[in-house]
């Protein structure tokens, strides 16, 4: 294992495999017009999630539903091969995995290559940042590295590739694996603290709240473990395999699945019951605000559900199919398609606020981070947006 800080030639044979994305929650703000600059709040992204676990930043100010139709791009780095892990962003610093077996550290407001680290392996899950460490999981192995320098800290080895986003909450790093198991690893040493074996190969990504993490599985199951033993608390069996990763707002689990006989699932969350289904089948993970879901589909829409009812208040039809996450801040709702675009749509209306042509399909789930629009296509590039 290397840690680079020069820009490198593509390595490889080309790859595409489907990504996985995930979720958001309530509070955001609707605001119309654009705020001074002082009143700008500066936020990190530091999982898939976010640390609300529902792919909501409730402290957006500078893009708003008339901004964002000016967001032009600001800069885009070339990788070695596809990019369909979701960037995080911390410190000024934007993380980001390729599937040329590369995670990449990226000054967050220019685009240049701070550092970048190999595993030898195609692919790498999207980074979660905690305590100036950044976990990444990739061909077998869940990575710390030093989140400045990019050197390498610890790594812990499972039976199979990871593509689940590692997830960080009070000293402890959650991933699962396509060896079929959940791990609890110290966040520290790396030390594995608890695994419990589900019955298919895991690509959901954990969120983990109040004391529960919360997954999907392949083997059509969402579960809620004891986050600090790995004891099952409940399990739901949903009509379909689990890529999706699970937002948690508000008391309720919303999760997706896939397949023939696939929907949108809301589910208790101390209970695991049932409390509402959508019907589309969907590798996307929701996004929960203001008392929406946001979540794409397989027939290429972005659907807003009413979160308490799952009535569908909205659906806008992109021209491919939708894996991508959304994203959602200040009454907007990101998210890529198929169609190798990058979409804003008013999160009230579903109305097409601006979109972006990539080289190529967007797997990869939006983030925004202080007026900025993170993304990776299959272009091999990663791009970022803003304001002039």
């Amino acid at each position: 294992m290397t840690s680079n800080v020069q820009p490198r030639t593509a390595i490889g044979m080309r790859t595409c495999r489907v990504g996985i994305t995930i979720l958001v929650l309530a509070g955001f703000c609707f605001s119309q017009s654009a705020p001074s600059a002082s009143s700008e709040v500066i936020t990190n992204w530091t999982e898939f999630h976010r640390s609300n676990m529902t792919r909501l930043n409730p402290f957006e100010k500078v893009l708003t539903v008339k901004t964002v139709r000016n967001l032009q791009r600001k800069w885009s780095y070339s990788t070695g091969n596809e990019v369909n892990s979701s960037p995080v962003v911390a410190n000024g610093v934007a993380y980001v995995g390729s599937d040329d077996g590369y995670l990449y550290a990226l000054n967050a407001s220019t685009g240049a290559l701070l550092w970048s680290f190999t595993t030898g392996n195609l692919g790498f899950s999207s980074a979660a940042v905690a305590n100036g460490v950044v976990y990444g999981s990739s061909a077998n192995n869940l990575i710390a590295l030093n989140a400045s320098t990019g050197a390498f800290l610890w790594s812990y080895t499972t039976n199979g590739s990871d593509y689940s986003a590692p997830a960080v909450a009070n000293g402890v790093v959650y991933v699962g694996s396509l060896d079929s198991n959940v791990y609890a690893l110290n966040a520290t040493t790396g030390a594995l603290l608890w695994s419990y074996t589900t019955g298919a190969p895991v690509y959901s990504s954990p969120a983990v709240l109040n004391g529960v993490l919360y997954i999907g599985s392949d083997d059509f199951n969402v579960y809620a473990l004891n986050a600090s033993t790995g004891a099952k608390l409940w399990s739901y069996t949903t009509g379909g395999y689990v890529y999706s990763s699970p937002a948690v707002a508000n008391g309720v689990v919303y999760i997706g699945s896939g397949g023939d006989d696939s929907d949108v699932y809301a589910l208790n969350a101390s209970t695991g019951a049932l409390l509402w289904t959508f019907s589309t089948p969907t590798r996307s993970s929701p996004a929960v605000a203001n008392g929406v879901v946001y979540i794409g589909s397989y027939p290429g829409k972005v659907y807003a559900l009413n979160a308490t009812t799952g009535a569908k208040l909205w659906s806008y039809t992109t021209g491919g199919f939708v894996n991508s996450s959304p994203a959602v801040a200040n009454g907007v709702v990101y998210v890529g398609s198929n169609d190798d675009k990058v979409y804003a749509l008013n999160a009230r209306t579903g109305v097409k606020l601006w979109s972006y042509t990539t080289g190529n399909s967007v797997f990869s789930s939006p983030i925004v981070v202080n007026g900025v629009v993170y993304v990776g296509s299959w272009d091999d590039k990663i791009y970022a947006f803003g304001l002039k």
